[in-house]
């Protein structure tokens, strides 16, 4: 399909994209939308470019640039697909050029637009006025030999290549970085560049930093000396007090000592005990969890300690427990502090002799365990309670390890959260672009009384409602947004480009006083008759007769109106 683009664009064709931005200027923080953006100077950016270029070269330099741009295109092609779920084709595309002018990085001129989804058919020549990247080289490169805007070209293949569902490239003909006159890119379907495939290394990550990357998890998994421990989560974590666990964790897996794990539902007992057991001499020996709690007490003998043929109404046959079954290995008990009176004296007895009795038997059984135990409640507190044996209970807190709950350790959520993302992107066979900026605030303001469980549980409810090469939003993580006592004062840009206050122009139109806040906000009448017959011509896809009943209008004024404002139409 082609399409003829008129040049001239209205600032009202912007204020779906700028009524995005949010400030919370107290905060030090910048949204768009649901990702954290950044003012800084070119300047800067400039100094960036000249240190990567000196040091990798230029060749490096640009393919970092370009897959920086890249990750930009695809962000932006997610937002405009959701701000324009209704508009036509060519809005919605136009939504790229548009973003690269309000994030101050480039001026788009298209010269001719050329689109058809449904096919796949697309081809675009595009003018770009003002390019950063070439100001950058006026100031601090000079002259390059070849074409310079990299992180544009970059965007421009990412956002194009999203929008159609197919490999677009663009190439810069001509570049006022190099002594070009202009700026120019065209683009098209991979395939019908000769040099596509050399191209395309661009977009592969540099060999040196695959090598870094390999060298950093080889260190980690040395680290953690976890390699068999496929899908868990000990020793992710760069806060001191989780250090200091893993720390002792590591130590106590050494030695052949009891070990206590206190701490909340969900910080991880599990996983921790798990790493012990893999960490120590018996790693190679069995491993058996168990959920006290779970087990009815009059069976939670039988099932820990085994039981013999008739020894019971039901005991058909004699059967191991689960302490002969980790003969050897390592048992975890957790929620100790639910078993029975007579577990707990029989327990007790397995640690100080090292034997046991099957219930309904007479005959001493040797056994070599370690055990591990866990419990959310204050055993010591059991103990003046009369719930648990004290010389069971100084018998197990020989090593007692406190976990910190995950309130505590925010500073792991993100790595916490990458570690979930690769574990159902595997399990799912999906590949989202991960949590928006947004999402993460949200996740690093909350509370967490699951713990990590509830993480793990929210962020697969997120990669399952998130499409692939799409970003996990709050919507996806949370059905109802959890209470945010802490929640900040923002502002945005009105009409003119002012900074407003959200909060009070909200309330404005809570109290349906949308008067004050639109001239609150400085928009003049001119320019809000020309906003909401635009948007009656988006919502009535240009149907002047539809917009008019909209408004409430006659055909003919409407139109009367649309050819004195020059607001685009179809009559």
């Amino acid at each position: 399909m082609a399409i003829s683009y008129k040049p001239q664009v209205q600032y009202s064709d912007y204020l779906d994209l700028s009524e995005q931005i949010r400030f919370q200027s107290a905060e030090g923080k910048i949204w768009f939308g649901e990702q954290r953006m950044l003012l800084m100077q070119v300047s800067s950016m400039a100094n960036f470019r000249r240190e990567l270029v000196n040091s990798l070269g230029i060749e490096r330099a640009k393919g970092f640039f370009m897959r920086m741009g890249y990750q930009s295109g695809v962000k932006d092609a997610e937002l405009a697909r959701h701000l324009r779920p209704h508009s036509s084709e060519l809005d919605i595309f136009l939504a790229g050029p548009q973003l690269h002018s309000l994030k101050g990085m480039v001026k788009v001129r298209p010269i001719q637009i050329d689109l058809d989804q449904q096919s796949g058919h697309f081809y675009g020549e595009l003018e770009w006025i003002d390019s950063f990247e070439v100001e950058i080289c006026q100031t601090e490169l000079g002259m390059m030999e070849a074409p310079a805007c990299w992180a544009l070209l970059g965007y421009a293949c990412a956002y194009t290549s999203s929008f159609m569902g197919r490999e677009i490239i663009f190439r810069e003909t001509s570049c006022r970085g190099c002594g070009d006159e202009k700026c120019l890119i065209i683009g098209k379907p991979a395939e019908e560049w000769e040099d596509a495939e050399e191209f395309k290394q661009y977009f592969r990550s540099d060999p040196i930093i695959e090598e870094l990357y390999d060298l950093q998890s080889q260190v980690s998994s040395l680290r953690t000396s976890l390699e068999k421990q496929q899908g868990q989560y000990y020793g992710i974590g760069q806060s001191h007090a989780y250090k200091t666990v893993c720390q002792m964790i590591d130590k106590a897996a050494k030695g052949k000592v009891s070990v206590l794990l206190l701490g909340e539902t969900g910080v991880g007992k599990e996983v921790i005990a798990r790493s012990v057991h893999l960490s120590s001499e018996r790693a190679e020996q069995p491993f058996v969890a168990v959920n006290c709690a779970a087990i009815p007490p009059d069976l939670i003998e039988a099932e820990l300690f085994g039981v013999e043929k008739g020894a019971y109404t039901g005991a058909s046959q004699s059967r191991q427990g689960r302490f002969e079954r980790a003969h050897g290995g390592t048992i975890f008990l957790d929620e100790v502090v639910e078993l029975s009176p007579r577990a707990q004296a029989t327990l007790l007895r397995v640690l100080q002799e090292g034997e046991l009795e099957r219930v309904g038997d007479h005959r001493t059984r040797s056994i070599d365990v370690r055990v591990i135990a866990a419990t959310n409640e204050s055993l010591a507190e059991a103990v003046e309670n009369g719930r648990f044996r004290a010389d069971l209970y100084y018998r197990l807190n020989v090593f007692p390890v406190k976990i910190p709950p995950l309130r505590e350790r925010l500073e792991d959520l993100p790595l916490l959260a990458e570690h979930f993302l690769k574990k159902f992107h595997n399990e799912y066979s999906k590949r989202t672009l991960g949590l928006s900026d947004k999402a993460l605030e949200l996740c690093l303001r909350y509370r967490w009384p699951g713990n990590i469980r509830e993480l793990e549980n929210v962020i697969e409810r997120g990669v399952i409602l998130t499409d692939s090469n799409e970003t996990i939003s709050q919507d996806s993580l949370f059905a109802v947004f959890p209470d945010n006592p802490d929640s900040k004062h923002e502002e945005r840009l009105n009409a003119t480009g002012q900074l407003v206050d959200v909060q009070s122009t909200a309330v404005a139109v809570a109290d349906g006083d949308w008067a004050s806040r639109i001239i609150a906000e400085g928009i003049s009448l001119e320019t809000l008759e020309q906003q909401l017959m635009h948007k009656a011509m988006q919502m009535a896809e240009q149907n002047v007769s539809k917009a008019a009943r909209l408004l409430g209008l006659s055909r003919p004024a409407l139109a009367y109106r649309l050819k004195k404002n020059d607001v685009s139409h179809t009559l």
